[in-house]
């Protein structure tokens, strides 16, 4: 343990894993916050909190499992000249779940049916929503879990940056879950950013690989062309609100 705190290379890794971490848990923290602004504000606190820790657990407990979790990279079937293994297959049934879910809410909001989740008894719809937390959790940590072990060689180092990336995650949902929560335009695009986000992780599975760089410049340049059209809805309101003189 000395080794790794005095070691350059040990804290460059560390560096660059956990930045990492944060960048593909932005995807968690994006459908954490569409999917519980369906529930009660008190509810939908909790079950972020509960989604969060699952996250946390899920990659821990994957890193101890490293044995395990490189034997699923393993080809088990073939589909059109294709190995597939058990983690692709993980990652194309999370992405179809992902591209579902979220055509599922999309259409809900262009339909407008407001009273949607309330037609459901509350304590159903928490429940419902950390199973579909849980789901997620699982395929973003799968992800996250192996991209980690091809990056850093020390156990020690993965579990410090994963913890780090979590609790990173922990602070900035809530935050995130309001902005999306007080300003609905800004849902439809986390939609379509979840849309974006299980093709990825669908074309993964099949050896596609689409650079995740491409996707998050894509998600940051819309996110800022919307954060500029609340600044101007804002802005527009106070102009509204100020008397003529």
């Amino acid at each position: 343990m000395m080794e790794l705190l005095t070691s350059p290379e040990a804290w460059a890794a560390l560096l660059t894993l956990t930045a990492l971490e944060i960048v593909l848990g932005i995807d968690n923290v994006i459908f954490i916050s569409v999917i519980v602004s369906r529930i009660p504000p008190v509810q939908a606190k909790r079950a972020r909190q509960i989604g969060l820790f699952l996250a946390l657990v899920f990659r821990i407990v994957l890193l101890s499992l490293l044995v395990w979790l490189i034997g699923l990279t393993e080809p088990v079937v073939t589909v059109k000249n294709v190995e597939l293994s058990w983690r692709d297959i993980i990652l194309i049934a999370g992405g179809a779940f992902l591209i579902a879910k979220a055509t599922h809410e999309i259409h809900g909001e262009v339909e407008a049916r407001e009273g949607e989740a309330d037609a459901r008894p509350s304590a159903s719809a928490f429940f419902w929503v950390i199973m579909q937390i849980i789901v997620i959790d699982m395929v973003f940590s799968l992800d996250s879990i192996i991209t980690a072990i091809g990056m850093a060689q020390d156990l020690e180092i993965m579990i410090a940056a994963v913890v780090i990336a979590c609790v990173i995650m922990y602070v900035s949902s809530g935050p995130v879950a309001r902005f999306v929560a007080n300003h609905p335009t800004t849902k439809m695009l986390a939609l379509a950013f979840l849309v974006l986000i299980g093709v990825a992780l669908v074309a993964d599975g099949f050896k596609f690989h689409i650079p995740r760089g491409y996707i998050y410049f894509a998600m940051l340049f819309a996110a800022a062309v919307e954060l500029f059209n609340v600044l101007a809805r804002r802005n527009r309101r106070k102009a509204a609100r100020r008397p003529v003189s």
